[in-house]
């Protein structure tokens, strides 16, 4: 039997996570080959243990059972013990999520899982303790009960791996293609906005998460119906997240999710690609209500980014840790002596009023920050106390010891906060922003890049081997493709074509459409995940739809729209059985079919085409695309706008929709009035009437 080295090798991993880990007695292996080689030679089951850095409770139980040399003592005796980053393998985490759930258990992190020797799980649990604790049986004794369930009970241990193994085929690879129908958004909208928590905003319940590609879809209805109803859901669950304890009034930032209803109580710890949704729904929102709100939040949340999450090759980290000295949310809280400490008597008692400080506190004897209690702007001189106050804390908080940042890099979730930056630099007038999205997405080509193939994580000078998944191409070329919307470099367009190149050659399903998570190339993985459902990002097959349509109104290449349809035909059963779990492809579904395609048609640095571009960046359009050409530079013949021009010599727009465009428009006004959806313009007429009859009949008074 070949001999394998009965020590921890993580010494030599990229991940922090992992790296976390390399002092464990626990003889770990990193997930990949290997380690199921070495299981299938030996026979042995395999301990899977899956988490990220920020993880609260996978750092409790890093204390709590893997340091501890009696427990590591019985999983290297009986298991190959694999630890899994699920932010470097989100593939694999995946998979083994869904076994979880196929076992009738909740997922999640920890994920602690039990696999035969080629990869598939026959029992599994979340968090456990060392010893039985609160009704909950012991990680020991669950260790020692399925150590004696595997060397007695074979065939028990045969049917549960065929179980599962038959319930990944059923979730992955059962669909057939189907059409969708695209009036299906409509009645989904309105199911979503019937979940939304009338008082607090947010989908009902606790915990709760931001699920912005879910609030898009519901504001992308009001924005084609004018339905207060939708508007109203969305708005009352930003105003609640950003003037609640789940956003860092002091830093910037939202925190992953809040474990109440109220969104006070957040779990810690900041997560790159929350902000990044966050950021553009803000945005998007704010073209609409001009929220002096949201404004705030964007600029405050942003300015986060580029002070803390910046990392050393100039992309973005990944997340900052829940924890610090070992106590969830210890450099966030306070109690109301450390206030009044702080800020004296004269500013202490208006604070705490504002913010809900108490002597009691609101979380475990300590005060979390929030203005729940006083939603709105207060006169510009109390804000501008309070601007004071907040400032004065910050400073004495840097003291103290700060979360543990996650500073590896990856392809998917800087994708996403290149397009946010990108875009509120632009609606915002911040060229910082757009700079910064610009050195992000150049960081990302230098590190993870490999001519047309892209690696998916990097820290400290050093790649890590697994080709990034489809989510991380997918992400990408969306960046890419934003860039280019308010830039004439092409080589963002020759980016996003190449990356696109690379989906089909080593991810796309030939033969029912869309894409696979994995690539092909991988060997590690026991099934390949093909699926249109968000997570807790956006689903990277919807995504991968938009950036198709968008490539194919660029170039005319139809090989983009026939694979951008095959791509939503792929899904139509996942779209019919849970469509509420669809919004990015449903979101994708309706770019593709209605995507307002504005076309301006000057020098780009001259002040009429400039004035042309902010009149489109100032409205809330959310299937937007707009391409900037200098005169006589042509688009496919496929484009609504072929062979249309500049008119009296002015910079010219075109507002196409479908194979339909507006006539020629050289005012801004005029096209901020068209780009205004149709219930909109109808609204603002009748009350121009009424103010007018208003006028006429005081006149006639008179």
């Amino acid at each position: 039997m070949t001999e394998f080295a009965a020590r921890n090798l993580l010494a030599d991993e990229t991940s922090p996570y992992l790296l976390s880990h390399k002092d464990d007695p626990v003889a770990w292996r990193p997930w990949g080959q290997a380690a199921l080689d070495e299981a299938k030679a030996t026979g042995k089951p395999i301990y899977l243990s899956s988490g990220y850095s920020s993880c609260h409770w996978c750092h409790v139980m890093h204390r709590e059972t893997f340091a501890d040399p009696a427990i590591a003592e019985l999983l290297n005796a009986n298991f190959v013990n694999v630890k899994l980053d699920r932010e470097e393998r989100p593939d694999i985490d995946q998979i083994y999520q869904t076994s979880i759930q196929a076992l009738g258990q909740a997922g999640g992190w920890p994920l602690n899982l039990f696999l035969s020797p080629d990869g598939i799980a026959f029992t599994g649990t979340s968090y456990l303790p060392p010893e039985d604790r609160d009704g909950r049986p012991s990680f020991r004794r669950t260790l020692t009960e399925v150590i004696e369930a595997y060397k007695t009970r074979p065939d028990d241990i045969a049917r549960a791996v065929q179980g599962v193994r038959d319930a990944l085929e059923r979730v992955w690879n059962t669909d057939q293609p189907l059409n969708v129908d695209p009036n299906i958004v409509e009645p989904v909208s309105r199911r979503l906005t019937q979940r939304i928590d009338l008082f607090f905003g947010g989908f009902e319940g606790a915990p709760k998460f931001p699920q912005t590609s879910a609030l898009t879809l519901v504001w992308r209805a009001f924005m084609r119906t004018a339905a207060p109803q939708f508007g109203n859901a969305v708005t009352l669950t930003l105003d609640n997240m950003s003037q609640g304890g789940i956003y860092d009034h002091l830093g910037g930032g939202y925190a992953r999710y809040s474990t109440d209803e109220r969104w006070l109580v957040p779990h810690f710890e900041k997560m790159l690609y929350d902000n990044a949704g966050t950021i553009e729904l803000l945005t998007l929102v704010w073209q609409m209500t001009r929220s002096p709100l949201y404004a705030a939040r964007v600029d405050e949340t942003i300015d986060w980014v580029l002070r803390e999450m910046v990392a050393k090759e100039g992309a973005f980290a990944s997340s900052l840790n829940s924890d610090t000295e070992g106590e969830e949310g210890k450099f966030y809280v306070w109690s109301e002596a450390e206030i009044d400490e702080v800020l004296g008597p004269n500013d202490a008692p208006f604070f705490k009023q504002v913010y809900g400080v108490t002597a009691g506190g609101n979380w475990q004897g300590k005060n979390i920050l929030h203005r729940l209690n006083a939603m709105g702007f207060l006169r510009p001189d109390q804000e501008a106390v309070l601007t004071r106050c907040r400032r004065m804390l910050q400073m004495a908080r840097a003291k103290r010891v700060a979360p543990a940042l996650d500073d590896k890099i990856l392809a998917d979730w800087n994708g996403m906060m290149i397009a946010a930056l990108a875009q509120a630099g632009a609606v915002f007038r911040k060229p910082e922003w757009h700079m910064a999205a610009l050195r992000a997405f150049r960081a990302i080509e230098d590190n993870l890049g490999e001519g047309d193939k892209l690696y998916h994580m990097a820290r400290d000078g050093r790649r890590s081997a697994f080709e990034t998944t489809a989510e991380g191409y997918a992400q990408m070329i969306r960046a890419a493709l934003i860039l280019l919307e308010f830039s004439s470099d092409a080589r963002y367009l020759d980016r996003a074509r190449q990356w696109t190149a690379r989906l089909d050659a080593k991810f796309r399903d030939t033969v029912r459409g869309g894409y696979y998570l994995t690539s092909s190339d991988a060997t590690d993985a026991v099934i390949r995940i093909r699926t249109g459902l968000d997570q807790a990002t956006p689903n990277y097959n919807g995504v991968i739809v938009e950036s198709l349509a968008r490539l194919y109104f660029l170039t005319g290449d139809e090989t983009y729209r026939q694979s951008a349809n095959a791509a939503v035909g792929a899904f139509g059963q996942e779209v019919i059985r849970q469509a509420a779990n669809v919004p990015t492809l449903l979101n994708a579904t309706e770019f593709v079919v209605a995507a307002a395609q504005i076309v301006i048609i000057g020098d780009e640095r001259a002040p009429e085409t400039q004035a042309l571009v902010r009149a489109v960046l100032e409205r809330s359009v959310p299937c937007r695309m707009m391409t900037v050409l200098k005169p006589g530079q042509k688009l496919p013949a496929s484009h609504p706008a072929h062979g249309k021009g500049q008119t009296n010599g002015k910079a010219t727009a075109y507002a196409c929709v479908g194979a339909t465009c507006s006539a020629p428009i050289n005012d801004p006004v005029q096209l901020s009035n068209m780009l205004l959806p149709r219930p909109f313009q109808i609204q603002a007429q009748m009350i121009a009437q009424q103010q007018a009859a208003q006028r006429g009949g005081a006149a006639n008074a008179r």
